[in-house]
């Protein structure tokens, strides 16, 4: 008896061999684009920030590097005890750090040692040492009024005035560099807490 098959069996096409330098050119392009693409996107959400001086002290340390979340305000407010990076608005080629104190629309005092807002003392555990100036300011539409932790060390809204929204980069998040000094930084409810 004759033995038939029932499968057909595909004619099989020659394969085409690529040369292996051309295939590292194509592995190797596909990791770039790749690693662009994600350095981008990472750059559209987020920066790092060198801690450059002495104004946020004991908080923030010279030489500490921070991750900044730059969309955290095109989505939400910012929030007393914030801390910031934002552009200085007497040049705009310089970014500083500092603390968020008061909001559009508050009324700060800074008298005998104390910081406050719209008449309420603020609970500031973070201080280097209490200002030793005095003054009031009424935050304006669109702006903020914020202090360097090292009261008496630091170049901030007592003394040049308010940041407007847009000069603000954006909320930090954490301590990342030098490894040892890694922490996801704090920023407490200091106008709830004064209640």
């Amino acid at each position: 008896m004759d033995s038939f098959r029932t499968e057909i069996i595909p004619e099989q096409t020659p394969k085409k061999h690529r040369s292996g330098c051309f295939n590292f050119a194509v592995d190797t392009l596909e990791t770039v684009l790749l690693a662009l693409i994600l350095f981008f996107g990472i750059n559209a959400v987020s920066a790092r920030v060198r801690v450059e001086n002495i104004s946020m002290e004991p908080t923030l340390m010279p030489g500490e590097f921070m991750l900044i979340d730059k969309i955290a305000y095109k989505i939400g407010k910012p929030q007393t005890g914030d801390i910031i990076v934002f552009h200085y608005p007497r040049n705009p080629s310089e970014d500083f750090v500092k603390r968020v104190i008061g909001l559009p629309g508050e009324t700060v005092k800074v008298a005998n040692g104390v910081v406050s807002i719209n008449g309420k003392a603020l609970v500031e555990p973070y201080i280097a040492a209490p200002p030793q100036y005095t003054g009031t300011w009424t935050v304006p539409a669109n702006s903020l009024f914020v202090l360097g932790d090292n009261r008496n060390q630091s170049s901030d809204s007592h003394s040049w005035g308010f940041v407007p929204m847009y000069d603000v980069v954006g909320k930090a998040l954490f301590i990342y560099w030098p490894p040892e000094d890694f922490q996801v930084i704090d920023h407490p409810d200091i106008v709830n807490a004064a209640r």
